[in-house]
C-alpha cells in the first residue's frame, strides 16, 4: 500500500480555517485535525480512520468514515489539501491513529501516526466510580454511549467509563437531544431554539417557526418525517404538546394532548375540564416515538399513562397505565384502557419509550405515582424499586402482556427521569438510573443480550442534572455520507 504525507497535526481547535461557520469548543483532549497531502484529490472517494483502544480496554476502537462529499460539505478540502477531523481521542494519552484514504484508482493510501492529548479533568464525568468493569472480550451490542446532561453538551463515554467527547459554549443544557449522522440535535430548555452541534464543534441554531412554542422540556426521538419533541406552548399549556421537526426545522405535525383528550372525553360524555387542567402539570409528557408498524405515535404521560394515537387523525388507539390512578375514574378513558395480563407491571411514572427489535414496547418503569392530581384524587401505586419493562400489545382484544422485566433484585429506585434503550445490533441494553441512591448518583448499567451485567459505573448527581437520559451511539462504526 502507498503512504501519504502528513503536513501537520493541529491539536488546538480554535482558529481552524478549514471548519466553516461558528464553533463550540471541543477540548483538544478529544479532537485534533490532521492535514493530509500527497495525492490527487480528484481521485479520492473517502477517508476513514481508527483510534486504537488503550491496553486493557474492553471497548472497540473508534472508527469513523467520511465520504469525500461530506468532507467537502464541511469545508475540509481547501486549496488542494484535505484536513481530517480526528474525533474520539483519549484524553491525556498517546493515541495511535490509522488513516486510510480511499481512491477511485490505484488502491487505498494508508498511514499511521500518534496524537498526544492533554488531560481532561471534570469533577463528574472524568471521575466515574467503576462498580463493575467491563471485561475484555465480553459480548455487548454497543461500545459507546452519550449522556444527555443538564450541565452542558452531551458527553460521549465508552463502556470502560472513559470520556471520549464533550463540547463547551452555546449549549448549556442537552437534556432534550438526539444524535444523527455526526451531529446532535439539541432543544433549548429556556427558548424555542434548536441547535445542531457536530462532533467537529461546528454549531448552528434555528428558532422554531411558530411563536406559539416556548421551550423544549424532555426528549427528542426519531419520528416519521424527522424528530418528535416535547415542547412548551402557551403559558397555561404545560408539558402536553408534541411536535415533529423536519430537517429544516419546519413543523409538519403537532399533537396537543390537552385538545385531543378534551375533544374525545367530551364527545363520550365525560367532563373533560376536570381532567385536562390548563395551568397545572396534569399530563407531563416526557417521551414520544413513532411506530411504523401501524403509522402511530406513542406518548408517555408520566402523570397518567402511555397513550397511542393515529399519526394522521390523532384518534386514540389505546391507553396503558395504572388503573388505580385518577384517569381511570373517567368512563371514556377507561374504555380505551388495555387490560394487563395477571402478574405484569403496569407502567408507572415511566420514561424513555422505544420499540425493541422484536416489536415490543419498552420503557423505563420508574415506579413513582402521580404528583399533580387534584386534591383527593387517587395518585396510584408507588413502588419501592424501578424496572425496565417490555410489553406485547394486542389491539384487537385490547390487552397487553408484560413480556419481561429487568428489576435488578428490586434494589434500585430511580423515581424520576432515567432511561433504557436497546443496542442497534442485538438485545443488549443500556440502563440509566438517573437518580439512584436517594437521588445522589446517576448509575449507568450495560446488560448483554441475556441481561447479564457487563458494566456498571456511576457519577454524583443533583436531581437529574448529570445523566437524565443516556443512549448507545455507534462511534465504532460511524459512516458520514453527506
Amino acid at each position: 500500500m502507498r503512504t501519504a504525507r502528513i503536513l501537520g497535526v493541529i491539536v488546538a481547535f480554535w482558529g481552524l480555517s478549514a471548519c466553516s461557520g461558528p464553533t463550540a469548543w471541543v477540548p483538544p483532549s478529544f479532537l485534533s485535525f490532521v492535514r493530509l497531502d500527497g495525492y490527487n484529490l480528484a481521485d479520492v472517494t473517502g477517508v476513514q480512520y481508527t483510534i486504537a483502544p488503550k491496553p486493557g480496554s474492553a471497548s472497540k476502537p473508534v472508527h469513523i468514515e467520511y465520504s469525500i462529499s461530506a468532507l467537502k460539505a464541511r469545508g475540509y478540502i481547501n486549496a488542494g489539501s484535505l484536513t481530517l477531523p480526528i474525533i474520539g481521542l483519549y484524553a491525556g494519552y498517546e493515541n495511535h491513529v490509522s488513516v486510510q484514504v480511499e481512491e477511485e484508482t490505484g488502491g487505498p493510501i494508508s498511514l499511521e501516526f500518534t496524537i498526544p492529548t492533554l488531560q481532561y479533568v471534570n469533577p463528574i464525568y472524568s471521575q466515574p466510580n467503576i462498580i463493575t468493569a467491563r471485561m475484555m472480550g465480553s459480548a455487548l451490542g454497543f461500545d459507546f454511549l452519550f449522556i444527555k446532561s443538564a450541565l452542558g453538551s452531551p458527553v460521549i463515554v465508552d463502556t470502560d467509563g472513559e470520556v471520549r467527547w464533550v463540547a463547551f459554549g452555546s449549549v448549556a443544557n442537552s437534556m432534550s437531544s438526539a444524535f444523527t449522522d455526526d451531529e446532535f440535535i439539541i432543544g433549548d430548555p429556556a427558548n424555542p431554539k434548536v441547535y445542531r452541534l457536530r462532533l467537529d464543534g461546528n454549531i448552528s441554531a434555528s428558532e422554531l417557526p411558530s411563536r406559539f412554542y416556548t421551550d423544549f422540556n424532555h426528549n427528542i426521538d426519531p419520528g416519521k418525517q424527522g424528530f418528535l419533541a416535547e415542547v412548551g406552548a402557551a403559558s397555561t399549556d404545560i408539558e402536553s404538546n408534541i411536535i415533529e421537526l423536519q430537517g429544516s426545522f419546519a413543523i409538519p405535525n403537532h399533537w396537543n394532548l390537552g385538545a385531543i383528550l378534551s375533544t374525545y372525553m367530551s364527545a363520550h360524555g365525560d367532563d373533560a375540564a376536570t381532567f385536562v387542567r390548563p395551568g397545572d402539570d396534569w399530563f407531563h409528557s416526557n417521551s414520544a416515538i413513532y411506530d411504523p408498524s401501524d403509522d402511530s405515535v406513542i406518548v408517555s404521560s408520566r402523570e397518567n399513562f402511555v397513550i397511542k394515537l393515529d399519526y394522521k387523525t390523532s384518534a386514540i388507539k389505546w391507553l396503558l397505565g395504572d388503573p388505580s390512578k385518577y384517569w381511570y375514574t373517567f368512563p371514556s378513558l377507561r374504555a380505551k384502557a388495555l387490560t394487563l395480563a395477571t402478574g405484569g407491571l403496569y407502567p408507572i411514572g415511566q420514561h424513555a419509550l422505544s420499540i425493541t427489535s422484536d416489536g415490543l414496547l419498552m420503557l423505563f418503569n420508574d415506579g413513582l405515582g402521580s404528583l399533580n392530581q387534584p386534591a383527593g384524587a387517587p395518585a396510584g401505586e408507588t413502588r419501592t424499586y424501578s424496572a425496565v419493562s417490555a410489553y406485547s400489545i394486542d389491539e384487537q382484544s385490547m390487552t397487553a402482556k408484560n413480556m419481561w422485566n429487568y428489576r435488578d433484585g428490586e434494589k434500585i429506585f430511580s423515581s424520576v427521569c432515567s432511561s433504557a434503550y436497546q443496542a442497534a445490533t442485538d438485545k443488549s441494553l443500556l440502563i440509566d438510573y438517573a437518580v439512584a441512591d436517594n437521588a445522589t448518583q446517576a448509575l449507568l448499567v450495560g446488560l448483554d443480550s441475556s441481561h447479564n451485567v457487563a458494566f456498571e459505573f456511576e457519577y454524583p448527581t443533583f436531581e437529574c442534572n448529570t445523566s437524565w437520559n443516556a443512549r448507545p451511539i455507534s462511534l465504532d462504526n460511524l459512516r458520514i455520507e453527506q
